[in-house]
């Protein structure tokens, strides 16, 4: 079968090796689709702190059982499937307590060991997520980043009626917002300086797109929620402006989540978060439960991500998908790549 495999930062080799065999407790899943995400991009251009070369990428992602390993149960050749890509101790505090995203040992497929990125991958049905019959395989593929939106809004617990703005209009941006939404938020508000990607937003059901690069975010917060501003800020866009502009606007005794990563140490200004009595709360990646309130996000019609698609490569085309989206920052939210194609 044929393997993915960038050998150094910018260099995509594909190589021809052996079908695996699942062993116990494991399926053979054909891989279909594959989504490209903001850390995939990290390591293309050799900025991800936690990744070393050579590596097969691919942790977004759908596809059909082929075959059973001996054991399994549950499950049957044909089922569509995604995979949960954490690679877990079971050990830890975190592991005993049910927070396995949090493993003290925590690997990620892609990363820290091998992705994806082949047209057959071994794996434990402990990972495997059943996607509904009437899915696409492309919606499929973006269960994954789908499931980080819904962890991060779960961080503020229940958003039922409450008021909520999200700094960042990428794709978790925008999926964060949606699920806010989805999961009842009374109104949303989203930031960011590309009219293309908050014109998405707007499409796609947010109630209020601010460009903050012609107004002042503090005027929008009052403009759209009122004196009271916002329940819940999320920061989805993780800069020093962004966490900033969270900090010294928000309501005072109000909620601060960050979702996105940063890339370098942040200059954030604590004096004001204290102050003000801000809780500042984060998220990191997701459990089972938000897969599977994902799932049913996109099955009721709460949340849609085929518009979130900006363009599609063949397997071979892996490089040229990397590039494409350097090319066109602005406008991409989400690639996914046809590992069959």
């Amino acid at each position: 079968m044929l393997q993915q495999v960038m050998t150094a930062p910018g260099q995509i080799e594909f190589r021809e090796v052996p079908v695996p065999v699942p062993g116990d407790g494991q399926v053979l899943v054909k891989i279909l689709e594959i989504g490209v995400c903001g850390s995939d991009i990290h390591v293309y251009h050799g900025t991800h702190p936690f990744t070393s070369y050579p590596v097969t990428q691919g942790h977004e992602v759908s596809g059909v059982i082929q075959s059973l390993g001996p054991g399994v149960t549950g499950w049957a050749v044909g089922d569509k499937v995604t995979i949960q890509p954490q690679v877990v101790c079971g050990r830890c505090w975190p592991c005993r307590h049910g927070k396995y995203n949090l493993c003290e040992e925590l690997k990620v497929m892609g990363f820290q060991t091998t992705g994806t990125a082949s047209e057959y991958f071994a794996v434990d049905t402990a990972k495997l997520t059943r996607l509904p019959e009437e899915m696409s395989f492309e919606e499929g593929a973006m269960i994954e980043p789908l499931a980080v939106a819904v962890h991060a809004v779960r961080r503020a617990g229940d958003v039922s009626g409450k008021n909520i703005c999200v700094l960042g209009a990428g794709p978790i941006g925008n999926l964060v917002a949606q699920t806010a939404k989805g999961l009842g938020a009374r109104k949303v508000m989203i930031t960011d300086i590309s009219d293309i990607r908050l014109q998405k937003a707007r499409e796609l059901g947010v109630d209020v797109a601010v460009n903050t690069r012609t107004a002042d975010f503090n005027e929008a917060l009052v403009a759209c929620f009122g004196p009271d501003k916002c329940d819940v800020i999320y920061d989805c866009a993780g800069n020093d402006t962004t966490i900033n502009q969270a900090i010294r606007c928000a309501r005072k005794g109000s909620t601060l989540i960050l979702v996105a990563v940063f890339g370098a140490l942040a200059q954030v200004d604590l004096a004001v978060l204290n102050d003000h009595e801000l809780d500042l709360n984060t998220s990191m990646m997701y459990r089972s439960e938000d897969y599977e309130t994902a799932i049913e996000l996109v099955r009721s019609g709460r949340v849609r991500l085929t518009p979130l698609i900006s363009n599609r490569f063949p397997f071979r085309e892996y490089l040229q998908a990397y590039r494409y989206i350097d090319d066109h920052r602005e406008t991409t939210l989400k690639v996914l790549i046809d590992v069959q194609r």
